[in-house]
């Protein structure tokens, strides 16, 4: 397989070259040449395979001739002590993402990221410097990922004050080859300098960077693994029981059973409701999607940052500041993998594959009060914005039909001073337990190349 730029067609590279380079010379994202499909013996047991083989036979083709396939198996084992729990929970599913040991799906991408990493740099004796830009959970996941990885150290920059207590112990608690910088701005401020320190030739010549962001080819591709997953499960007419993290008010199991929905009726292609920031995560069910996965379609949750929902309705791009919402993690004006989207599909093809929905504060809070006083569940504010863009369409003229799963895409106890006021305390898994006794230790920079320069 061979990766070009979403700004130019010219230069193909491998997935070594496209994964450790991080950002294309030209400034555009790395896609692949082609989206391949699943063979037909494996498509036709999406549903009986487990966890690990739909990740092998999910990345393989993308790897070909680069991670060798005992390689790639051990890796994926090595990632993957954990899976996605499809759980039902009232009318509909819940894709439970939340149970890597940073409790965010960003898990999936920066574990096996960091693997592949370590494999493809085997005999180097430079240094890597990754850099990434977190407006939350990408971050905590990246350092926990790179964290101890020999000849790789990693920079977080994160937007100071904008993201919770707890994701900033696990961004900037680890130390070793870990460092953070809280940068005096937005997420998208941070997300700039990482892609001008990419784009600064003298400080790529003193410095061996890559990113670590879904603008990295190599953190997005694993992401599709749960969306086929999920997909084959519901498509078999399966559904998970609860897994160790999955956050139901204790005792309650008996009392969600008699609301959930009864069983899920195999043969129906499944939608996702994918809660949305800089659309990395949809982007990876697209391409499950291509790859042949069982799925119908996918709706765009987004908060007040709206871009790609108007997009969507209106037809033109326009990129913005980002605003400040209790969704942290969503909080991007100016989505990176919208330029994916587009390499890819036209606007009418990709109006055909998504629904776009937006979801206020105000609404967001409602529905994380509603769903755990219906179901004893708790939603984090992520996926209560899916959760409620479900009801927004639903109450609409084109309701979604068939298998429904909104994406839980980090557990409610990383967002406890939101959650905790509207439906009570929530049980925190172990993961969260060991980051809440650390200590945050960040350098304070201003948004400002000069400045991530002299840090580096």
């Amino acid at each position: 397989m061979r990766y070009y730029s979403t700004g130019s067609r010219s230069n193909p590279v491998s997935f070594a070259a496209a994964a450790l380079g991080g950002l294309a010379p030209d400034g555009g994202l790395f896609i692949p040449e082609e989206i391949p499909s699943y063979p037909g013996n494996v498509k036709s047991s999406l549903g009986t395979m487990n966890f690990f083989d739909i990740a092998f036979e999910t990345i393989r083709p993308y790897v070909r001739g680069e991670l060798p396939d005992a390689v790639l198996m051990d890796l994926v084992h090595s990632a993957y002590p954990f899976t996605a729990p499809l759980i039902p929970v009232g009318d509909r599913l819940v894709l439970e993402l939340f149970h890597g040991p940073t409790a965010a799906f960003k898990d999936f991408g920066a574990r096996f990221m960091a693997r592949a990493f370590s494999y493809l740099r085997r005999g180097e004796d430079k240094p890597l410097r990754i850099l990434v830009a977190t407006s939350g959970d990408t971050g905590g996941a990246v350092a926990d990922g790179f964290y101890g990885v020999e000849g790789i150290s990693v920079t977080v920059l994160y937007p100071k004050g904008r993201v919770t207590p707890l994701q900033e112990k696990q961004i900037a608690g680890l130390g070793g080859n870990i460092s953070a910088l809280a940068v005096e701005g937005s997420f998208d401020d941070c997300q700039a300098l990482v892609k001008a320190a990419f784009a600064d030739e003298g400080l790529r010549k003193r410095v061996a960077l890559s990113s670590a962001n879904s603008i990295n080819v190599a953190r997005l591709i694993p992401q599709a693994i749960y969306y086929s997953a999920a997909a084959g499960k519901a498509f078999a007419g399966k559904t998970d029981s609860d897994g160790e993290a999955t956050p139901r008010v204790p005792g309650m199991n008996e009392h969600t059973a008699a609301n959930a929905i009864h069983g899920v009726k195999a043969g129906s292609p499944i939608t996702f409701c994918v809660p949305s920031g800089n659309f990395g995560n949809l982007t990876a069910g697209l391409y499950a999607l291509k790859m042949g996965a069982p799925i119908r379609g996918f709706i765009a949750a987004t908060n007040i940052n709206k871009t790609v929902p108007d997009y969507l309705a209106s037809g033109e791009y326009h990129a913005r500041l980002s605003q400040a919402t209790i969704s942290n993690a969503m909080d991007v004006g100016a989505p990176s993998n919208f330029e994916r989207m587009t390499a890819h599909w036209t606007l009418e093809t990709l109006r055909g594959m998504i629904r776009g929905v937006h979801v206020s504060d105000e609404d967001t809070r409602k529905t994380i009060a509603a769903v755990h006083q219906q179901y004893s569940y708790f939603l984090d504010p992520h996926g209560a914005v899916g959760w409620r863009a479900v009801d927004i369409l639903s109450a609409g003229e084109a309701p979604v039909r068939g298998p429904l799963a909104v994406l839980a895409t980090a557990h409610p106890a990383k967002f406890a001073e939101t959650v905790e006021p509207l439906a009570g305390p929530v049980k925190a898994p172990a993961a969260i337990k060991t980051a809440l006794c650390r200590i945050a230790q960040a350098r304070t920079i201003p948004a400002e190349l000069s400045a991530l320069a002299d840090t580096l």
